[in-house]
């Protein structure tokens, strides 16, 4: 366990410099890179609430830097998703400490 945990914190939280950076896309369909979709799942429909909060928990976690995040992921999409997500701890509260409103977004 100790070795999982030192991993946890070595390994790069992504996150954006504001929320507004987060524009892209709304909707339809999206594939992800193989950077972010490793594990074989590379299409999702953003229109589709399961696919959605897998993408955007995959992105949160593999996103290696802000241009990733910003590539596909939605301000308003991810505020309405926010508390539905499957994060690390460590993820939550990065984001969470530095953007107080998805804390706080219903």
């Amino acid at each position: 366990m100790e070795e999982r945990a030192s991993y946890l914190r070595r390994c790069p939280i992504a996150v954006p410099q504001h929320l507004a950076e987060l524009a892209d896309p709304s909707h339809g369909q999206i594939e992800l890179p193989l950077a972010l979709a490793w594990t074989g799942c590379r299409a999702y429909d953003l229109d589709f609430p399961a696919d959605l909060a897998v993408l955007y928990e995959r992105i949160i976690v593999e996103a290696t830097g802000p241009s990733g995040l910003e590539a596909f992921l939605n301000e308003t999409l991810l505020t309405r998703v926010w508390h539905r997500l499957y994060l690390p701890s460590q993820n939550r509260n990065r984001w969470e400490s530095l953007f107080p409103e998805l804390a706080n977004a219903a």
